[in-house]
């Protein structure tokens, strides 16, 4: 395979950030967001989101350059969007909010 982001051994910025962004995407789809209802398939763009950042994670380079600062604010909005999907997979069980 030509592309590099196919291989699961090796690193890569694409495959991380892709996992995120999709597992975003499909837990607005799954919760129904203005409705917000209680779906126990939550949990599996919690954890795609979690293996995206591991792999983002795992880009991160020894020695501080612009790369390892690119990486860090890859890290950051994987986190935001971490939290966003645990927002969205709880908010429905919490009726005080």
């Amino acid at each position: 395979m030509p592309f590099s982001a196919f291989h699961l051994r090796n690193r890569s910025l694409l495959r991380g950030t892709a996992l995120v962004l999709v597992s975003l995407a499909s837990s607005f789809a799954i919760s129904g967001f203005p409705d917000d209802r209680p779906s126990p398939l939550q949990l599996i763009p919690l954890l795609l989101a979690v293996w995206g950042m591991i792999e983002t994670l795992r880009c991160l380079q020894r020695r501080w350059n612009l790369y390892h600062g690119a990486v860090m604010v890859l890290l950051y909005s994987d986190l935001l969007a971490l939290l966003m999907i645990l927002f969205l997979f709880l908010s429905p069980y919490g009726h005080w909010v």
